[in-house]
């Protein structure tokens, strides 16, 4: 038995075989739960994520992997094919030359590059469309990290973009249903060995010299304020000393299963994480919060939450405004929703872009770009008393077409936290209050009767798109 399943399993036993959680609301903490799990790891390592990026955070986690296989620890990674470009996939495939790491990628191209990828997206949209994107990460089988965040420096604030997002450690009986999930995408038949995937196998005799230029780039990122201040952190010294305070409470992890995909987008089915999860946003007697960045209800969304305001039940979303978004074609989706959901009685906030501290906007053009500050996180909590947190975000894609997966925590305190972290976000200096206006328009907080902060051409490109039928497609 490893120490940390001897350190969880201890604690288990003396909390009723309650599961043990911690929230994770800062870049900063998020990214040190991770490399101090990957420290800790005796034996196995299991990550799973839409994206791994190799910066600055990226190249520090593969540093902490590959030094975790030099002292034994079978790591496996699982990663969607979807961002996977051909200029990274050698990067990605060079860990799989590590005697200790597996590398899959999931519902690959069959083309690795080239004209022929951008054929094959043509050809096969129907296929190469539907993505995995879950994310999580489990040490010994035990102590798993679920929610929002992939492996980039944008998901950790060390980048321009900063994403406000949420995920949560989570050990226990539920880090062992996380590995249970793990397993399930591993074995699948859409999980492919990056070493079948044409001329990307890993080469074995230049995996030395490429590990030594990761290592000499992370001795220098050590000397970065942010690589000092992961050093100083108290949040690490507590979980390294086993003294790191959690909420102990009954938890469940939830997801789509991978076959998903072999199924026609829309199907509807009870073992779906949209189904599992409906029981319980259906439930709540007196409060709703719901966090999702991209936010698509369609008319049977806003049925429902409608049906949650006449029973008297508080419903409040914050999703992101169209000056914060990294994606303004799913806004473009959402915003025909928002006078039918105000009219229901539900409170709608969006964030502003420069909720992360920025002092200016995201620039005034149609198409994605860099902003200061932008919603990531994907969370909903009910009464106060129960909280989701996730992957899933409350559009079409996520619930007809991706897989998706989470933890449903029943835990009045760890829900109250997730409540003050939406109260936070949703505060006026943090997000704008979307309410009804005059002959049927919008109003924004402070007064603005049009999208605040977006300039003219990216609100003209959203509302000619708003009028298209785009909702199956984003």
């Amino acid at each position: 038995m490893t120490h940390l399943e001897r350190w969880i399993t201890r604690d288990v036993e003396a909390n009723g075989g309650r599961s043990a959680f911690r929230l994770l609301s800062t870049g900063l903490d998020a990214f040190v739960a991770r490399a101090v799990l990957i420290e800790v790891a005796e034996r196995t390592l299991d990550l799973q994520y839409y994206i791994v990026h190799r910066d600055q955070t990226g190249s520090l986690i593969t540093d902490r992997l590959i030094a975790a296989a030099d002292r034994g620890v079978h790591v496996r990674l699982l990663i969607d094919d979807w961002g996977t470009l051909d200029k990274s996939d050698e990067s990605i495939a060079d860990l799989d030359a590590h005697p200790n790491i597996e590398v899959r990628l999931f519902n690959p191209y069959t083309h690795r590059s080239g004209l022929r990828r951008a054929v094959e997206l043509l050809t096969s949209f129907n296929r190469v469309n539907r993505r995995m994107h879950n994310k999580l990460l489990v040490a010994d089988g035990i102590a798993s990290i679920l929610g929002g965040r992939n492996i980039g420096d944008e998901y950790f604030s060390f980048a321009e973009l900063d994403f406000q997002d949420v995920d949560v450690i989570a050990a226990g009986p539920v880090g062992r249903q996380a590995t249970a999930s793990f397993e399930t995408y591993w074995n699948s038949r859409f999980a492919i060995p990056i070493t079948q995937l044409g001329t990307y196998a890993p080469d074995p005799a230049t995996f030395p010299s490429k590990r030594q230029r990761l290592r000499e780039h992370c001795d220098l990122l050590q000397q970065s304020a942010y690589a000092r201040a992961l050093a100083d952190s108290g949040f690490a010294q507590e979980l390294r000393a086993d003294a790191l305070h959690m909420h102990w409470a009954d938890g469940q992890v939830i997801g789509d299963p991978p076959e998903k995909l072999a199924q026609p987008a829309g199907t509807r089915s009870d073992g779906y994480l949209g189904a599992q999860l409906s029981p319980h946003a259906g439930s709540p007697t007196s409060d709703l919060l719901v966090v999702s960045p991209y936010f698509v209800p369609g008319k049977e969304g806003v049925a429902f939450l409608g049906q949650r305001e006449r029973d008297g039940v508080n419903v409040q979303i914050l999703t992101n405004s169209l000056a914060a978004t990294d994606v303004w074609l799913v806004h473009a989706g959402y915003m025909k929703y928002r006078r039918p959901l105000l009219d229901q009685g539900v409170r709608l906030f969006e964030l502003r872009p420069e909720a992360a501290g920025a002092k200016r906007a995201r620039e005034s053009k149609p198409f994605p770009g860099a902003s200061r500050a932008s919603l990531h996180g994907k969370t909903f909590v009910v009464d106060r008393a129960s909280v989701f947190i996730g992957s899933l975000n409350i559009d079409p894609r996520s619930l007809e077409q991706n897989t998706e997966v989470g933890v449903l925590v029943r835990s009045p305190e760890l829900a109250g936290e997730v409540a003050a972290l939406f109260e936070h976000w949703a505060s006026p200096e943090r997000a704008y209050e979307v309410t009804p206006g005059k002959n049927g328009g919008l109003t924004w907080t402070g007064g603005a009767s049009d999208e605040p902060g977006a300039g003219f051409w990216r609100r003209t490109a959203v509302k000619f798109f708003s009028h298209l039928p785009i909702d199956s497609l984003i």
